[in-house]
């Protein structure tokens, strides 16, 4: 059993204990929150809905992350995970959301923006929203992958608190 499929068993456990159901909104994640979720049995007892946002106009049309913001700060910033994961709220059924943006790699690093850069925002539909930056590294694509997963949990553990 990875550590993957622990994490989510343990989260699922507690969100159903407190009937609380969960939304993502992904995008270089491309849905593995959301598929690590729903790879437990009964997760749909949590498992509102998953969002895969991968492009800026997926962002916008789906979630609501307004078009000029991701202009001027970037799909890879600390305001479009906040909006992402707000957006997954008002779009959709859940209590708790997540949100991921980030570059898995192996392109589309710079400098400012490097390669394991992740942008990860929790949201509750009580109004509290919470905001991590992760800088895992040049890892491997899916390894940071994988390490978002690991991060989005405990950042939703943490939104339920």
């Amino acid at each position: 059993m990875t550590a993957t499929y622990k994490n989510a068993q343990k989260l699922l456990a507690e969100t159903k204990s407190r009937g609380l159901m969960i939304a993502t909104a992904e995008s270089c994640t491309g849905g593995l929150i959301a598929a690590s979720l729903a790879a437990v049995p009964g997760a749909s007892a949590s498992l509102e809905r998953g969002f895969v946002t991968y492009s800026n106009e997926a962002k916008t049309e789906m979630l609501g992350v307004p078009a000029d913001l991701i202009q001027r700060l970037g799909a890879v910033s600390r305001d479009v995970a906040i909006a992402m994961a707000e957006g997954a709220i008002a779009k959709s059924r859940a209590d708790i959301s997540v949100a991921v943006t980030g570059i898995a790699g192996p392109d589309g690093g710079t400098p400012e923006k490097p390669v394991g850069l992740v942008h990860l925002a929790a949201a509750g539909r009580n109004g509290a929203t919470i905001h991590e930056e992760q800088r895992f590294g040049d890892l491997g694509r899916h390894e940071i992958q994988l390490a978002t997963v690991l991060a989005a949990f405990d950042l939703l553990k943490r939104v339920m608190d």
